[in-house]
């Protein structure tokens, strides 16, 4: 077995794409996406403004959404130059103020605000949504609790009109909508599982384009397997592992559980990333295709992951495609540890999830078989004749 690492360590020192794949792409994938979400929230969103109206109360409530550290107002004069803008990705979202706005709040109407936002962009897109919302209601209800007051009503009895019913909402595991806490972890893994598969599928492709396919089946196919597992699932651990350092100790973002039940996930999660592209890799025995089938089934990992988007309201096609991606299993042990600190109990229970990868081996071993067959030089023995 010695003899065997020795063998796969030598091929990755003289392979560059691939000792880059286990240094320095890592780190620049790592960090420059830490530097992407370091601003933790969106600021400054552009806005479309449509002021229909043109009156005191329409200029209130552009000054109350100019306000809001999210909200940046851009005026247009008409709809559909608003709209264009939506379109082209100028401007997030669109607030229309209509005519006769103010008329209608003094005689008791009930005008509609017309509030649309470009739901492509989905955080930002709900982020826009309820900070418009909010700061309009700010702004409406100085307005009515004037109108209230000059009808007579007592402040005290004006306030509790205006509040009869007073809601709070706090999000328990990340108390600032930090995007940071929220997004960055999940990105990170399926960008480590997307790197994971590409090292292990390009340590297995090396033996087709080097055409030692013969000598890997002559050494055993199991040994030289395990030497490969034994090579790379350290390295890859060990991004894992500057990974959680990055986010829970240098960040510092709240971490309930142990860093010990994440790294054993991890572990997991790449046994079954293996095991995946093993049978890809002796199903269709062809570079590129096996690198192009992997990237095909692993890109979709982040928003299969649930963070995003519920899975259970995906398509039953979707959903039994994310219980093929190891993340997708991994996932809900990061949550149960980073934010309810669960017991190692559970974390058996979720290891018990990848059990479905198992009936992977003897799939694995049938095709190795096969191509160990089709392989194999045919020795043709001499006849009498010729051997007199």
């Amino acid at each position: 077995m010695k003899q065997l690492i020795k063998r796969e360590l030598h091929a990755l020192w003289h392979d560059p794409w691939q000792l880059a794949l286990v240094s320095y792409i890592p780190l620049v994938g790592i960090f420059g996406l830490w530097w992407l979400f370091s601003a933790g929230l969106p600021r400054q969103l552009p806005v479309a403004i449509v002021d229909q109206d043109q009156s005191q109360i329409s200029r209130m409530l552009v000054r109350q959404l100019t306000a809001s550290s999210v909200i940046t107002p851009i005026h247009y004069q008409d709809i559909n130059s608003a709209k264009a803008s939506m379109e082209k990705a100028e401007t997030y979202a669109m607030v229309v103020l209509p005519f006769q706005l103010n008329r209608d709040l003094l005689t008791g109407h009930q005008p509609s605000i017309d509030i649309r936002y470009n739901s492509q962009y989905l955080l930002v897109g709900k982020l826009l949504s309820s900070q418009i919302q909010l700061s309009l209601a700010d702004g409406l209800k100085s307005k009515a609790l004037i109108k209230q007051l000059a009808a007579g009503v007592p402040m005290a009895q004006a306030e509790v009109n205006l509040n009869l019913v007073k809601t709070q909402i706090s999000a328990l595991y990340n108390a600032n909508s930090n995007y940071v806490v929220f997004l960055l972890p999940p990105v990170l893994i399926a960008l480590g599982q997307l790197l994971a598969m590409l090292v292990f599928a390009n340590s297995l492709n090396r033996e087709l384009r080097l055409s030692t396919l013969q000598e890997w089946f002559s050494l055993g196919t199991r040994r030289v397997l395990w030497a490969k597992i034994l090579v790379y699932t350290p390295l890859i651990v060990l991004q894992g592992r500057l990974i959680l350092t990055l986010l829970y100790q240098y960040l510092g973002l709240p971490l309930a559980g142990e860093f010990g039940q994440l790294l054993l996930a991890q572990i997991v999660m790449l046994l079954a990333v293996w095991l995946l592209v093993l049978t890809i890799f002796f199903l269709l025995q062809d570079s590129a295709r096996v690198v192009s089938f992997c990237t095909a089934l692993f890109a979709p990992a982040f928003p299969f992951m649930g963070i995003t988007f519920p899975t259970q309201d995906m398509p039953q096609l979707a959903q039994w495609w994310r219980l093929l991606m190891p993340s997708s299993h991994y996932i809900d042990t990061h949550v149960g540890v980073v934010s309810y600190g669960q017991s190692f109990a559970t974390f058996i229970q979720q290891v018990v999830s990848y059990w479905g990868y198992l009936l992977l081996i003897p799939l694995i071993v049938f095709l190795a078989r096969r191509v160990k067959r089709t392989t194999n030089p045919i020795t043709v023995q001499p006849s009498s004749s010729e051997a007199s």
